[in-house]
């Protein structure tokens, strides 16, 4: 009997030290936390005591501080972004409409001979289309990126669709005497995408090919094991590393005077829409000559591979 009773008052001491060691272990990690969350120290929880629940505890912990910081960061992120497009699209609407309204300010003014009125009504037209390009391409871009947008699955030829718009750009490729090494397989290759939307991303990067290039481009249509890849290959020597990484961002052009040359927005457009087709386009530099490169899932017997 006396043995059992040292046994029990044994292990009660033992429990009993083991609470009060728990107890004060929290009260450690609890401190931790505080000093983490008022933002005094950086350094995530640690445990001094050997608990393997105490342990999984301050990694859950640890693991959703990180979670809280990533989300910080993208919510900055995010409002750093809607800053710079309110900026960019600020500056773009109103560098036009001044221009407008100063030409609209000569034609009521003075006097003018009907040469000049042609010429100012035309400086005018050629202004507002370009405000109405603006817009239309800033309406399009919200809608792509909203969640509620739709695309419709389909099963595209591709070198039949490539065909029909690279038809479509004889005339511009003359004008800017551009010479295209057109590449495209005798075989047929088969995408599942939506079909407006390869339209539009090809279209998008064939017009920033004719605003910026001159001379020799290379177009080349391949289908790789798993993918179909089509690279745009320009000489582009007044590009820099930075300019490359910015391309797909909203209203980012490489004329820092943002001329009337184009939104801004072609491009992330066509990152945009690459993106919802779980597809990616990406650019690359190398020795003063950039890559766009589209890449799309093959399919195989109708079936995506």
């Amino acid at each position: 009997m006396l043995i059992l009773t040292l046994v029990s008052v044994t292990v009660a001491a033992l429990l009993l030290a083991r609470l009060l060691l728990m107890r004060r272990e929290l009260g450690r990690m609890t401190a931790q936390l505080r000093r983490y969350n008022k933002g005094t120290t950086g350094k995530k929880i640690d445990v001094s005591l050997f608990d393997q629940r105490l342990e999984a505890l301050a990694g859950e912990i640890n693991r959703q501080s990180d979670l809280v910081v990533d989300a910080e960061a993208r919510r900055r992120r995010t409002e750093n972004e809607l800053r710079q497009a309110v900026a960019n699209i600020s500056h773009d609407i109103r560098t036009p409409l001044t221009s407008i309204f100063g030409y609209i300010q000569l034609l009521e003014a003075e006097p003018i001979t009907s040469q000049e009125k042609h010429e100012y009504l035309t400086i005018v037209k050629n202004r507002t289309k370009r405000l109405q390009a603006l817009l239309n391409d800033f309406f399009e871009l919200s809608l792509i990126e909203s969640s509620d947008y739709q695309l419709k699955t389909e099963r595209i030829e591709m070198n039949v669709l490539l065909s029909d718009i690279l038809v479509g750009f004889y005339d511009s490729f003359n004008e800017r005497n551009i010479t295209p090494d057109i590449r495209l397989p005798q075989e047929a290759v088969a995408v599942y995408a939506d079909e407006s939307a390869v339209r539009r991303v090809v279209e998008n990067l064939l017009i920033n090919t004719v605003k910026h290039a001159a001379g020799h481009v290379e177009i080349c249509f391949e289908h790789r094991e798993k993918t179909a890849e089509l690279r745009i290959v320009n000489e582009a020597k007044e590009l820099t590393d930075i300019d490359v990484r910015l391309l797909f961002d909203r209203f980012y052009t490489v004329d820092r005077t943002r001329s009337a040359q184009g939104s801004g927005l072609g491009l992330s457009i066509a990152k945009s829409l690459m993106d919802k087709m779980n597809g990616t386009l990406t650019a690359e530099l190398h020795g003063g000559n950039l890559t766009m490169t589209c890449r799309w899932k093959l399919t195989i017997a109708g079936e995506a591979v």
